[in-house]
């Protein structure tokens, strides 16, 4: 019998929530031990996968598939390719890192790393499922434990922030819903899965109305302006780590579902909507850069860089063509790792310094020199640094979108510009700025904790080491993009 690597994946985490469960309430350092086991046991799972992955296949491997609802023709499958390979690894990789990040947290400790696990286990489910019925489920599986997340453990405004994120969710969650019946319904044989519905044809305003429907869903986690409003509340008020699991893997769920879902099943609305797409796409990375520009708190800034890099994978699938995409979904992945260092970067110096006002804080750079020359690389590596993750992202979708958008490209491409002007004037305010003896920070000291250290320089790795040589992830995702071009007709 072939050994369930995915199952192992997605249910290890759960499994250790129930472990964690059974703990005593004041035994806090094994609780946080007993979730760092489990989460890290569902890292070494994804690693397992990741060695063994087949480049030259581009079909879902490692596949489960077992009847689930027989008379509805719903089944438990499961598999991962090119897309969703790179994405399992950021999400049990963060994870990991999470719960490490979280070490410090006692209130509440064991409802805290429950709903982490329990949230690592929706997110994985969304990635490696190929039944359009058991996506659904698992995509509705993370609201609650990040409404909980945000909701208890997070800052002043954490009720309003939470609410808003399931309010946007659930609404657009609900017409993603309607879609899927309507492929469902009008499949012949009735099925949800994604294989088979790939390889079906409808008419094209059917595609129009179902691609809109599904679409929109997407479009509100990826997030896609005019809905991305709730992020900036949620990210505020979200702790620390919470805030790097949404940047760094719940917002790739819009990315991934629009490639999985929108492009694959309905290539020839996603070919209608294309201009528009790239239009928002622009106005993605102009409006958050811009956003960006002026935020006075140190989080927001960063919040708000999330929706303007967001934008570059919205412009490279609107391009519908093999380099472009492949570089949107190499931006999940980098973004993924850049935006979660920063977040984490946010967080040890709030702990120091106790406040986010970027006015209030500068020359702190002699008081913590680790987290200056951290934050100078992350700062680097987000504004597309050659050499970093996030220069071989953006150039490749830029390569691949100038074809067919060559001057939405262009305006795209000044978000650059942007972006370098609010990362290093930022980094001059906080860290190089002449020292006010007024704001009380003479005291500060650096990041020397493990549980601090551990976070930091292993995703600041992550981001050389793809920089440095990025074919190890675009290898992979290549062979997943190949089937999705082909079926958009490029």
């Amino acid at each position: 019998m072939i050994f369930p690597y995915l199952s192992a994946i997605i249910f290890i985490p759960l499994v250790g929530a129930v472990a964690v469960a059974f703990l005593p309430q004041e035994n806090r350092g094994i609780i946080r031990w007993v979730t760092a086991g489990f989460s890290f046991a569902a890292l070494t799972v994804s690693l397992a996968v990741f060695a063994q992955f087949n480049l030259s296949s581009s079909s879902p491997q490692f596949v489960e598939k077992v009847p689930w609802i027989a008379r509805f023709n719903i089944q438990y499958f499961v598999g991962v390719d090119g897309l969703s390979l790179p994405l399992v690894i950021l999400t049990t990789l963060l994870t990991f890192l999470a719960v490490v990040g979280s070490w410090h947290i006692d209130n509440r400790a064991k409802e805290y790393n429950i709903l982490l696990l329990v949230l690592e286990t929706g997110i994985l489910g969304v990635f490696t499922s190929l039944d359009l019925l058991l996506f659904f489920l698992f995509w509705e599986v993370e609201l609650v434990p990040m409404y909980l997340l945000i909701g208890i453990w997070g800052g002043p405004r954490r009720e309003y922030a939470a609410i808003k994120f399931v309010l946007y969710t659930l609404a657009g969650s609900a017409f993603m819903l309607v879609g899927i019946l309507a492929l469902y319904f009008t499949s012949n044989p009735r099925t949800f899965d994604m294989t088979q519905l790939a390889a079906a044809s409808w008419a094209l305003n059917f595609q129009m109305i179902v691609f809109a429907l599904i679409f929109l869903a997407f479009a509100i986690k990826l997030p896609m302006f005019p809905f991305h409003t709730w992020l900036p509340d949620a990210h505020v008020e979200a702790p620390t780590a919470v805030s790097v699991l949404l940047a760094g893997v719940l917002l790739k769920m819009g990315g991934y579902g629009m490639i999985r879902v929108c492009f694959n099943i309905l290539p020839d609305a996603a070919r209608e909507y294309a201009p528009w797409l790239a239009a928002i796409a622009v106005i993605n990375i102009l409006y958050g850069a811009g956003l960006s520009m002026v935020q006075k708190d140190l989080k927001k800034l960063v919040a708000y860089s999330s929706i303007s890099h967001m934008g570059y994978v919205l412009l490279g699938l609107a391009a519908l063509n093999q380099v472009a995409v492949n570089g949107a979904v190499l931006q999940m992945f980098t973004h993924g790792a850049i935006t979660g260092l920063l977040f984490f970067l946010v967080g040890a110096v709030y702990e120091k310094t106790h406040t986010r006002e970027i006015a209030k804080m500068s020359g702190l750079a002699p008081r913590m020199p680790t987290l200056a020359a951290l934050w100078v690389m992350a700062g680097l590596a987000a504004l597309g640094l050659p050499g970093m993750a996030g220069f071989v992202a953006e150039y490749t979708v830029f390569v691949g979108a100038f074809g067919p958008w060559a001057w939405y490209t262009i305006l795209g491409a000044a978000g650059i510009v942007v972006t370098a002007g609010y990362i290093l004037w930022m980094i001059e305010r906080v860290f190089f700025g002449p020292a006010n003896p007024a704001q009380g920070l003479a005291h500060v000291g650096d990041a020397k904790r493990w549980y601090e250290l551990v976070p930091l320089v292993t995703l600041m790795g992550v981001v050389l080491f793809v920089g440095i040589n990025p074919s190890v992830v675009v290898n992979i995702i290549n062979s997943g993009v190949l089937p999705v071009v082909a079926r958009l007709g490029a």
